[in-house]
């Protein structure tokens, strides 16, 4: 998120625009917490993880009567247009401000989860995937030293893309994700025909959002299947942190240079959305979905 706010900051001011910055989110515009940017604002943030405004839920802004409060705040400060960088929470917000105040609004989208519609890709999802697939090679040490059999749980509340894109990168055997059940028979099955090909370790990636936890899935296999020696990871917020990839310094700078530049000409509503590699304005709500079938019988088929 750092590197697209230095690209909105840059950006806004190279064609002359006064940028603010919100810290904290809605709570900051509830609470007039503002501080105007320059370029220079942005010094040394490209290479850190996070964001430097801070973010909080504003179950406040919710209430109409609050957020007029919000609106008197922006305008004062003659604020025109507005950009936000998140989810589906983020752009509801936008929506409502595009309405009520008839300022233009802009959405980046930004989770580690990759889960907003109508976009291929969302700040930080690299970066989550990599962290991800460091540790699984870090695991995997053991899980070759010791012939067990690991269980790895990745964020993804409602998406398995982490898990996926993880599991392909890492030579998992499996990557278990929501919407698609999962039963330790399946996974006894996978085991045998790795065992046929002579594989030696066995990584299994589950998304928190599948339908058996992972400690749960881990806990009915160990007691079905004994004879293999199971473990248990949980990655947790460790892949929310770090120092974010190349590809996502990139992309996130392009994603806030071209906010900025829907800003100026008029667009709102909206978010900034990457399909086939290149930006474009989609209004919020679209519903085009990810697909999986084919990473996950690619996973399937290079795994055993």
């Amino acid at each position: 998120m750092n590197a697209a706010l230095r690209a909105v900051v840059r950006t806004g001011s190279y064609y002359g625009m006064d940028v603010y910055g919100i810290y904290r989110g809605y709570a900051g515009m509830l609470e007039n917490d503002f501080s105007q940017l320059s370029p220079r604002s942005v010094n040394h943030i490209l290479q850190k993880g996070g964001t430097f405004l801070k973010s909080v839920r504003s179950l406040e802004f919710k209430e109409k009567e609050h957020r007029i409060k919000a609106i008197e705040n922006l305008k004062a400060r003659k604020i025109t247009g507005l950009i936000g960088i998140g989810g589906d929470g983020t752009f509801a917000g936008l929506t409502r401000l595009s309405e009520e105040a008839e300022i233009t609004c802009v959405g980046i989208p930004g989770t580690i989860d990759n889960d907003i519609a109508g976009t291929e890709y969302t700040i930080g999802f690299d970066t989550a995937c990599n962290t991800v697939i460091d540790a699984v090679d870090k695991i995997r040490d053991t899980a070759l030293s010791h012939n067990r059999v690991f269980f790895i749980e990745v964020m993804g509340r409602d998406s398995g893309l982490i898990a996926e894109q993880a599991a392909l990168a890492s030579g998992a055997l499996m990557a278990i994700v929501p919407g698609r059940p999962t039963a330790v028979e399946d996974i006894k099955k996978k085991l045998d025909r790795g065992a046929k090909n002579k594989k030696t370790s066995s990584i299994i990636i589950v998304s928190e959002g599948a339908e058996i936890p992972a400690y749960k899935l881990r806990e009915e296999f160990s007691l079905k299947y004994p004879e293999y020696e199971s473990k248990l990871t949980i990655l947790g917020h460790l892949q929310r942190g770090g120092s974010p990839s190349r590809f996502d310094r990139n992309m996130a700078s392009r994603m806030g240079y071209h906010a900025v530049d829907f800003i100026l000409d008029g667009c709102s509503d909206g978010m900034v959305s990457v399909i086939n590699n290149e930006i474009l304005f989609k209004p919020f709500g679209t519903t085009e979905q990810k697909t999986h079938e084919d990473l996950l019988k690619l996973i399937d088929i290079l795994s055993t």
